[in-house]
């Protein structure tokens, strides 16, 4: 059973969130918020797998309490739920740690499989927005927002490895990965595992954003 906590400052979508997710039988929706403070006060009492974050929220926005949560709780995901107008906050709250980005209006089904990924450590960008928020990294790669590496780590991947970055950096799953490369999911995990202990990454979600700042999206790779 997978245990949620909703955060939104509007109580009609806090509440019809908490009664679709209800019926599924792998979700345990354990308290709603109207802020980030509510949410940490769920928190103190009871820990939640995955929290379902709005980013514009009174007292506490979801950005900085998607910071609170990764400190306090770093095996806690966050998936932000957002809107296109959104764009500074969400890559603040990425840069935090948050492993998912939603549009508000996604269907049931689909959030529900986002909340899957997560919390089996995966990372979800909805398509929609995906190229929006790769623009915005780049936009803002000379930042205090950049990601850095080691150098001597970057020359050390293989070409294997650098195709699976590139496709990391575009917001493609395991699974899309592996059909693109003909690989097994499983190897994509072994390589995801070796380029992230390489880099020295946190996650998923910290090689995307290096994989957009450091131009790999761009590059013209072989794949022979």
């Amino acid at each position: 059973m997978i245990k949620v906590i909703i955060a939104d400052d509007q109580e009609l979508i806090r509440e019809s969130l908490n009664i679709v997710l209800s019926t599924y039988q792998d979700i345990q929706v354990i308290g709603t918020a109207k802020d980030g403070f509510e949410v940490l006060d769920i928190m103190n009492k009871t820990k939640a797998d995955v929290i379902l974050m709005d980013i514009r929220m009174p007292s506490m926005d979801g950005v900085y309490c998607t910071k609170v949560i990764k400190k306090q709780y770093p095996e806690t995901k966050v998936i932000i739920v957002t809107t296109f107008d959104d764009d500074e906050y969400v890559f603040g709250a990425l840069k935090h740690g948050a492993s998912g980005y939603l549009l508000k209006g996604v269907s049931m089904d689909e959030l529900h499989q986002a909340i899957l990924t997560v919390n089996q450590g995966g990372a979800l960008i909805n398509p929609e927005i995906a190229t929006k928020v790769f623009s915005m990294f780049s936009h803002m790669s000379q930042s205090h927002y950049s990601i850095q590496v080691d150098e001597s780590a970057v020359s050390d991947l293989s070409k294997a490895e650098w195709r699976i970055i590139q496709q990391v950096g575009f917001g493609l799953s395991n699974k899309e990965i592996s059909q693109k490369l003909y690989l097994s999911e499983g190897t994509v995990r072994n390589y995801l595992s070796s380029i992230l202990c390489k880099l020295n990454l946190r996650d998923r979600t910290q090689l995307a954003i290096w994989a957009v700042q450091s131009g790999q999206t761009t590059k013209d790779l072989c794949y022979e």
